[in-house]
């Protein structure tokens, strides 16, 4: 799983640099989540570092000033959110 924020913000349209960024991530497979604070993707191991490596390239080519990435590995059977795959949690 990959969470990311690219900079810089703009609150009344998406800048160029974020558009790049859920380009990558979509046409990676990825399953996308937006939050208030940042995007989540989740995948398996290889297409999510690859995406990641391709989405720093992109957004920065696009403007981005500043990306702030994370990588966590989850365990098989969890989400997300820390409850087990069929217990109401997001695969």
């Amino acid at each position: 799983m990959v969470e990311f924020t690219t900079e810089p913000f703009e609150l009344d349209t998406f800048p160029p640099h974020a558009v790049a960024a859920r380009k990558v991530v979509d046409e990676a497979g990825l399953d996308v989540a937006v939050g208030p604070f940042g995007t989540g993707a989740e995948g398996e191991a290889d297409q999510v570092l690859a995406a990641v490596s391709k989405l720093l390239r992109e957004s920065l080519d696009a403007g981005a000033t500043r990306i702030s990435v994370q990588v966590s590995v989850l365990a098989e059977g969890v989400a997300r959110d820390g409850s087990a795959v069929g217990e109401g949690g997001t695969p």
